[in-house]
């Protein structure tokens, strides 16, 4: 198994999803390791490990699976939203060569000529996303909107 593709954000959800059965495998790990002093110590440890490792609950590919579907979702919202208030986004220009739109809804922060820009929907922390045609042409709304 090559467990270098999984960030420590699917390791934390992991491990979030399975610390009751995680806690409970070491308990009796550290049990048999006390108790059982023979070569069977070793296969019930063994046993323990493979069973662990093949828990049917859900494998770390389907956490970070679930990451990516997360995020879909969260973009499809996010461009939702956007549609819908399109009409009555603002576009105002920093200084700093930035710019911002805004809706009641939806908060863009880019910069001018970039190919991404961070998204906050409803307050929630900001979502980095590539500029596409839905995102373009609410940023262009919203530059007629004055």
């Amino acid at each position: 198994m090559d467990f270098t593709s999984y960030d420590t954000e699917t390791w934390t959800t992991f491990f979030k999803d399975n610390w009751l059965v995680l806690v409970i495998a070491l308990v009796v790990l550290f049990l048999v390791i006390r108790i059982v002093k023979t070569v069977v110590k070793w296969a019930i440890v063994a046993a323990l490990v493979i069973g662990l490792v093949l828990y049917s609950g859900y494998s770390l590919d389907d956490v970070k699976g679930l990451g990516s579907k997360v995020m879909d979702n969260v973009k499809q919202e996010a461009l939702n939203v956007m549609v819908g208030d399109g009409k009555d986004a603002n576009y105002s220009l920093n200084k700093d060569g930035s710019y911002t739109v805004k809706t009641n809804n939806v908060e863009l922060k880019g910069e001018v000529g970039a190919s991404e820009v961070k998204v906050s929907i409803h307050g929630a922390p900001y979502i980095t996303f590539q500029i596409d045609g839905v995102i373009q042409t609410f940023i262009d709304q919203a530059k007629q909107n004055g």
